[in-house]
């Protein structure tokens, strides 16, 4: 009988999606990709496979974890599996740089972006970016690794030659053009079944400045399934958002053959709109989707339910 199966590398993440899943009585089973193998010469299960790799999976101690999942990737699409997030969306999730590629492809704004290899080279890349304020960030990120601000390139030198410098896990470091915002937040449009479900905005005003946002965090306090106990809210879903974007955002993750994701952007003083994130695994924050009234994993369970029902699924709770 077809199954949903839910390729992960965090159990912490994952338990929300599942939950849901045994809520609606429906049959699933979870593969941790840390570690395992791939077997090329037998055929993969019937079923529907959802994949929420993490580009910060190395942070974790999990280091591999994405490479092993382009290969289960790559098995189940060679067989003709339905695969939601599959090997392009993993693509995308692990390089920042394949994103900025993809979305200017597009036609979607990014910031001004250089990628480099080599401390000599960073130094070089800010040089040549020629703006005042700029920010570094890791290629393969999540959790705001790497992500510094700078007014000067011999601030940037300093970091660069002194010990807090982290190496990023694939040698890529991006220098970007800060996006400096009138109001101290950033939007964070989610996405289920290619298809817009609601917007977050998410308060900046007490985190410090990094991404090309004015004042996100690293850490927990900003990460949307952290748990922060304050008078004012940090997320908030938008009532009624509507804008051009997300347009534009749907035809993008249609290209791409992207079904879930949370889609990050900031707008400048001129009202113009800048993407610079996408998190193919994403999460969402509980308290904000309770005072609206709408939940995220809830309506994945439910398309991915929609999904195994056209290969004539019968319910059946079944957990691995």
């Amino acid at each position: 009988m077809s199954k949903i199966y839910v390729l992960h590398e965090n159990d912490e993440w994952t338990v929300h999606l599942t939950n849901r899943l045994k809520e609606l009585n429906l049959p699933y089973e979870t593969w941790h990709l840390d570690e395992g193998l791939v077997n090329l010469t037998e055929e993969p299960p019937e079923g529907v496979f959802y994949s929420r790799m993490s580009a910060s999976s190395h942070t974790r101690g999990h280091r591999f974890a994405p490479e092993l999942t382009e290969s289960v990737l790559a098995w189940l699409e060679r067989h003709g599996r339905k695969v939601f997030n599959g090997s392009r969306a993993l693509r995308l999730e692990v390089s920042k740089v394949n994103q900025y590629m993809a979305l200017n492809a597009a036609g979607i704004e990014t910031p001004k972006t250089i990628a480099s290899v080599g401390k000599k080279q960073i130094i070089e890349a800010a040089e040549k970016l020629g703006e005042r304020s700029f920010i570094t960030k890791h290629n393969r990120a999540g959790k705001g690794l790497g992500v510094q601000l700078f007014h000067s390139i011999e601030g940037l030198k300093q970091y660069v030659e002194g010990e807090d410098f982290e190496l990023p896990v694939d040698g890529i470091t991006l220098i970007q053009q800060y996006i400096e915002a009138p109001e101290p937040y950033i939007t964070r449009c989610e996405f289920v079944g290619g298809k817009f479900v609601y917007a977050v905005r998410v308060d900046t005003s007490e985190g410090f400045e990094l991404c090309p946002a004015d004042a996100c965090q690293i850490g927990d306090l900003y990460c949307p399934v952290g748990e922060e106990v304050e008078e004012k809210p940090k997320f908030q879903v938008v009532e009624n958002f509507a804008d051009p974007i997300i347009a534009h955002y749907e035809n993008f993750l249609a290209a791409n053959d992207i079904s879930v994701a949370g889609i990050e952007f900031i707008r400048d003083k001129n009202g113009t709109v800048y993407t610079y994130d996408i998190n193919t695994n994403t999460n969402y924050n509980p308290d904000a989707e309770a005072k609206h009234g709408k939940y995220g994993m809830l309506e994945l369970a439910k398309f991915l339910e929609q999904e195994l029902n056209k290969q004539g699924h019968i319910p059946a709770l079944q957990r691995g």
